[in-house]
């Protein structure tokens, strides 16, 4: 009797420990204060969560601090969610170091150099004695040392979940999050994605009277044409049979060409500008689309997560446009979708493998060095990736042949992907700095600026009524349903064989093959998902085989398809159907609607760069 009643005693005394034990959970990427780190979006769907990073190119960035409020004052066991992101190419410690100060007291463990995956590392126990304290992230080194969250509890071993499902269940109970987001609005048209091609597709519906919701998941539009990424506009407007598609990049688009240039090449400001001038568009800048509704083959809702504060938003719409580049929603939709390389014979294809394999175009880390008045220092860098002489790229600056991941998923293994584009440029440029026997261009040479926004070329691509093929652009295939031109040639990237030699298996160079075309009509029906009825896409994850996207992907083609899309969403609206039945019923309407453009008229075509190679254009074959 005395034993089992001290065994409920026991048991009564653990029970009221751990209801006793209090938590706190705070997301790095919502710090008030950023100092010099970053808010790094870009794999949300893989590892759950944005986070901190101390992008600094190998100088320490700024602390980073934020107050908190704890449930009591006590002592606090802590963990900090981070990774060691060189762990893939090299065992041991890692260059990304930083560490905590609770309450201005520092505490010496050094962070994000150990462990091979996303993980809860401890850090240490501390006596807090103000519930009103704050947290600062110190960076030791500059080199990308990254931040996903912070726990403080009251209890040793109440660690987190690091299992993605799991984690985002405890991410929305510890935020306290509805289990239903709030409405945004209701509106015409959902474009997801602000990259010139959504951009257009937005401003299109918008002149022509639609109310559209404009969700991106950066602060600033443009996509890989914007400062963070810095790619110049490829292709050319005012071709084809619809001369005005186009025009409205007149509007926003920068004056000046070149990749890896200067922030203010790429004009953000302009992009800002001519949404907010949009009567009917609202922006929701920095908010990442997670999550789709449905009811039947038609998508009811689309839920979007800020990427600072972590709230949430549900957006309906009798239509949705797919412009996110990956073809997010299109998946989470249940979209068919196709991704790597179609076999030679499916769609008779020449250029095509023979055989079907998963291989990409790759993602671009771009980067810069400024010559300085004085000798410049660049810490010592080696985490796996090793340079000769020989091997080394003896460059000042890197564009868009720098391209990594070819033979990795981008989707599932795209933070890996822009790693190593990081890994490479910070190995080399240590290389020219440290190494190179003769070295004197770079002995003044300072890094300047390093993409931390990887520039994606291809993914995956929703499949439409229409897929289309190597043999449309070739021999110029004339569709009913033609729009927008494309004029690039089919641009497709490879390994560089020089490169793949010093490196097998682990390039980061490629080569282009170009195949010149004709200035080419892209049929509609590529526009628009076959299952499901309601949402279009816009950019590189239109329906196209491999082959085919590598002429359509050039931002300002892209941008020409978002208009057609933005023209056919307002004919929906108009006749209250579906994109399907903009084909079969009211073709003669989009037809007149890309006669007409929208456009402002006599603006000057002062964006003639960059605008490729084709052939004279045959005469239209009826």
């Amino acid at each position: 009797m005395k034993k089992s009643l001290l065994l409920v005693v026991c048991l009564f005394a653990i029970s009221i420990h751990q209801l006793s034990a209090v938590n706190l959970f705070v997301e790095a990427e919502s710090f008030r204060n950023k100092g010099g780190w970053v808010v790094d979006q870009q794999f949300m769907d893989i590892m759950g969560s944005p986070y901190l990073m101390a992008h600094g190119m190998g100088e320490p960035v700024a602390d980073a601090v934020t107050p908190i409020t704890l449930p009591e004052t006590g002592t606090y066991y802590i963990y900090v969610r981070t990774f060691n992101w060189t762990a893939p190419w090299k065992t041991g410690e890692g260059p990304g170091k930083f560490t905590l100060s609770v309450g201005g007291k520092r505490i010496s463990t050094v962070l994000g150099a150990t462990g091979g995956e996303w993980f809860w590392e401890p850090v240490g126990k501390i006596t807090i004695r103000d519930k009103q304290t704050t947290l600062t992230l110190h960076d030791l080194t500059g080199f990308n040392g990254r931040c996903d969250a912070i726990y403080l509890t009251t209890e040793e071993g109440d660690v987190p979940p690091n299992n993605p499902a799991d984690l985002a269940a405890f991410r929305k109970n510890a935020l306290q999050l509805p289990s239903i987001p709030p409405t945004a609005g209701n509106y015409d048209l959902v474009v997801i994605g602000g990259g010139v091609a959504g951009l257009s597709a937005a401003v299109s519906a918008a002149r022509l009277g639609c109310k559209v919701a404009l969700i991106h998941d950066r602060p600033v539009l443009g996509g890989n044409n914007s400062s963070e990424v810095r790619v110049h506009l490829g292709g050319r407007i005012e071709a084809g049979p619809y001369k005005e598609l186009g025009n409205l990049q007149k509007e926003f688009g920068p004056e000046r060409g070149g990749n890896a240039q200067p922030a203010d090449y790429y004009e953000d400001d302009k992009k800002m500008e001519i949404v907010a001038n949009e009567k009917n568009i609202t922006l929701f800048a920095n908010y990442r689309a997670m999550g789709v509704e449905k009811s039947g083959n038609k998508i009811t809702a689309v839920t979007a997560r800020h990427i600072e504060n972590g709230n949430e938003l549900r957006f309906t719409a009798p239509l949705f446009s797919d412009c996110t580049g990956d073809g997010t929603i299109g998946v989470l939709a249940g979209a068919d979708f196709a991704m790597g390389r179609e076999g030679r014979d499916e769609f008779n294809e020449s250029t095509a493998p023979e055989v079907a394999d998963d291989m990409t175009m790759g993602s671009s880390v771009q980067w810069y060095s400024q010559e300085t008045e004085k000798r410049s220092s660049f810490p010592r860098f080696n985490y796996g990736v090793s340079f000769t002489d020989n091997s080394c790229e003896k460059v000042p600056m890197g564009e868009w042949t720098w391209e990594t991941g070819m033979n990795y998923d981008q989707i599932s293994d795209f933070e890996r992907i822009r790693d190593y584009g990081l890994l490479v440029v910070y190995s080399n440029w240590s290389y020219l700095k440290n190494d190179l026997k003769e070295n004197e261009a770079f002995r003044n040479r300072k890094l300047d600026w390093v993409a931390y926004i990887s520039g994606k070329r291809e993914s995956r691509r929703l499949l439409g009524d229409y897929i289309l093929k190597e043999d449309d652009l070739r021999r110029y295939v004339v569709h009913e349903d033609g729009t927008a031109a494309t004029t690039w040639s089919i641009d497709l990237h490879y390994p560089d064989p020089k490169n793949s030699a010093n490196f097998p298996d682990a390039e980061f160079k490629s080569i282009a093959k170009h195949i010149p075309i004709h200035p080419y009509p892209i049929p509609y029906r590529c526009f628009y998902s076959r299952n499901v009825d309601n949402l279009f896409m816009a950019g590189r994850n239109i329906s196209v085989t491999h082959v085919a996207l590598g002429t359509i992907r050039v931002m300002r083609t892209t941008g020409m398809i978002g208009e057609v899309v933005g023209m056919a969403a307002s004919l929906c609206k108009k006749y209250n159907v579906e994109p399907r039945a903009i084909y079969h019923y009211h073709l003669n309407d989009l037809k007149q609607l890309m006669q007409e453009g929208v456009g402002a008229k006599g603006l000057p075509n002062n964006q003639q760069y960059n605008e490729g190679q084709t052939l004279t254009a045959p005469p239209v074959i009826q």
